[in-house]
């Protein structure tokens, strides 16, 4: 069992930055590969980016470019730098994990066994 705490969520201005933070507890996250979603209101939880345990990393094509997760192992945290924020970037943002295997589909909602609380992102124009 992993549990996932996610902080550094806020209001920004566009064109802003945000550094949100996912600390895992009950399991070292070196096993596991990390994602982040993010939901808006009315609309279903989306995929953001993911990074595996071998730290190759996957973006949605909304973000890319702007986005950047990582992972430092050491602290048990899995990050998400957000630059230039765009007001469409308004959601609650998840981190999820799921333990290590070969195949890993990283955009599937499915594919992610433990989830966060979620913190949410508010970015005005």
């Amino acid at each position: 069992q992993v549990q996932l705490v996610e902080s550094g969520g806020g209001l920004v201005q566009a064109g802003g930055s945000l550094r949100l933070s996912c600390a895992a507890s009950g399991r070292t996250l070196s096993t596991y590969h990390m994602g982040w979603f993010r939901q808006a209101p009315g609309k279903e939880r989306e995929f953001v980016a993911a990074i595996s345990r071998s730290v190759n990393t996957y973006y949605a094509d909304s973000v890319k470019g702007r986005f950047t997760i990582s992972r430092d192992n050491a602290k048990n945290t899995v990050y998400l730098q957000m630059n230039s924020l765009k007001p469409e970037d308004t959601a609650v943002y998840y981190c999820t994990a799921r333990y290590y295997r070969d195949s890993y589909y990283p955009s599937q909602r499915d594919e992610y066994n433990y989830w966060g609380q979620g913190t949410q992102v508010t970015v005005s124009s």
